[in-house]
């Protein structure tokens, strides 16, 4: 009779020493001498290899030949405690099936020490090292842990359209989506594209962020939650901007910018320490090979409040500092990465809630304040990411969120949906998005948000 595949995540386990095991899996390594080789085997459910031991007494060498890194095995055997370093359980093998063999000469990760850039070549096999292992099984468990963080809490998974007719930030670089012939677009009588042939009868895209419509179910369900993929046609190769990326926007009804700002907190804290309590093997692999304070980092943004002072007071701490920045700082800039990360590296060590944005930076549905100024937005800023979370108070008043659409001169002509939430029934409500590689790019301490999505889409690169 068959033996039941043991994942070998769960291989070691002391009750199991003596039993008679299947493991199936990959070859990372083979090593050994005429009498005795060992193969260290993965099968991507943990970053700890477990060790075969083939004694030439039992296989010849014809058998293992093929045996080389990236092959595929099927073992059976008998688990034992080890003798060597390195790992407390080892399998004596009694049996090998060969799955699939990986020639030396050709396979790309035969050898160690690739280059995160030259496995950015090879994306259809870099989940197969122990670094994209690590950041992917991380990359699930948070996943999970956002899930369960709102469904705890009595939220609704809400799933909003990926392909719109909205545009929710009003920056304009987003992908259409048509049906029509591109080499022979059908013209009104002005020259502008004719969409009524169109597959929906107007222009669509795909969308940059689910809140428009998220604020429609938080405005019904009470507190909804969109995780899901967004897109962004900017031409930006640095290592923070992704044209495909996956976005977390919680919307609650009746909450202010304060409750805001603790759902914001309570939400990352809970994540962080999810990450640690679940993924800690491949976090202190992390930290091993690429960042050694990651641990200290993780856990320091556990231990104590997130500051909060509005932009205002950022601005004159800003001012005051005793550094020269690249970009100048005044009251009314959009605040960069370097100033954000100097008030949370730097001041005040720590996380940062920045509140109270100049109204001229911020988008049309943030909540005005009485100074006619400012905004009730929220940036939560973090060590080595900066803004890590965005999100307002929204504005609830009908005539004011239309006055400030007309100053803006935004088209709102298929949005007439939206400002209905303000006409029939209108609360006061906030919300905020996360994104999510951003807050994967935090816990795992990788430098490159193209590390952290399995298969990243930047401009000139949607090969896999």
């Amino acid at each position: 009779m068959e033996i039941k595949r043991t994942k070998i995540v769960d291989i070691f386990n002391p009750e199991l020493v003596g039993e008679h095991v299947c493991v199936k899996g990959w070859v990372r390594t083979r090593r050994g001498n005429k009498h005795v080789q060992f193969v260290a085997l993965n099968d991507g459910s943990t970053i700890k290899n477990l060790q075969i031991v083939f004694d030439l007494q039992k296989f010849t060498e014809e058998q293992l030949r093929p045996i080389n890194t990236g092959s595929s095995l099927h073992v059976e055997g008998t688990l034992v405690a080890s003798q060597g370093k390195g790992q407390t359980v080892e399998i004596q093998a009694e049996t090998v099936e060969i799955y699939g063999t990986a020639d030396p000469e050709t396979y790309p990760l035969q050898k160690k020490g690739h280059t995160l850039e030259f496995l950015r070549e090879k994306a259809h096999l870099r989940m197969r090292t122990n670094t994209f292992g690590a950041v992917f099984r991380i990359r699930h468990h948070l996943a999970f842990a956002i899930h369960k963080f709102f469904n705890d809490r009595g939220f609704f998974y809400l799933h909003t359209p990926l392909i719109t007719a909205s545009d929710c930030e009003g920056a304009g670089d987003m992908f259409q989506v048509t049906t029509l012939n591109l080499g022979d677009l059908p013209k009104n009588e002005d020259g502008t594209t004719d969409y009524s042939q169109d597959f929906f009868g107007k222009s669509t895209s795909l969308t940059v962020s689910g809140q428009l419509e998220g604020e429609l179910g938080a405005t019904a369900l009470g507190a909804i939650y969109t995780f899901g993929p967004t897109f962004r046609a900017e031409n930006s190769n640095t290592p923070r901007h992704l044209a495909e990326f996956w976005m977390i926007e919680p919307e609650v009804a009746f909450n202010d910018i304060t409750d805001n700002m603790d759902l914001a907190e309570d939400f990352i804290k809970y994540c962080v320490k999810y990450a640690l309590d679940h993924c800690r093997d491949d976090i202190d692999f992390l930290c091993q090979m690429y960042d050694n304070s990651l641990i200290e980092r993780l856990e320091s943004v556990l231990r104590e409040p997130f500051v909060r002072l509005t932009y205002t007071e950022g601005i004159e701490i800003l001012s005051q500092a005793k550094k020269k920045f690249e970009f100048p700082v005044s009251w009314g800039v959009d605040l960069q990465s370097e100033h954000e990360r100097y008030l949370v590296e730097e001041h005040f060590r720590r996380p940062v809630i920045l509140t109270d944005y100049p109204r001229e930076i911020k988008a049309f549905y943030m909540k005005q304040n009485d100074d006619g100024r400012t905004v009730r937005a929220m940036d939560v800023l973090f060590p080595q990411i900066g803004e890590i979370i965005g999100g307002s108070e929204r504005e609830e008043n009908y005539d004011k969120l239309i006055a400030e659409i007309e100053r803006r001169k935004i088209p709102m002509k298929d949005m007439w949906w939206y400002l209905e939430t303000r006409r029939f029934g209108t609360v006061p409500h906030a919300g905020f998005g996360l994104g999510f590689e951003r807050l994967i790019l935090f816990v795992t301490g990788m430098a490159n948000i193209r590390d952290v999505i399995p298969f990243p889409r930047t401009p000139n690169n949607a090969e896999f």
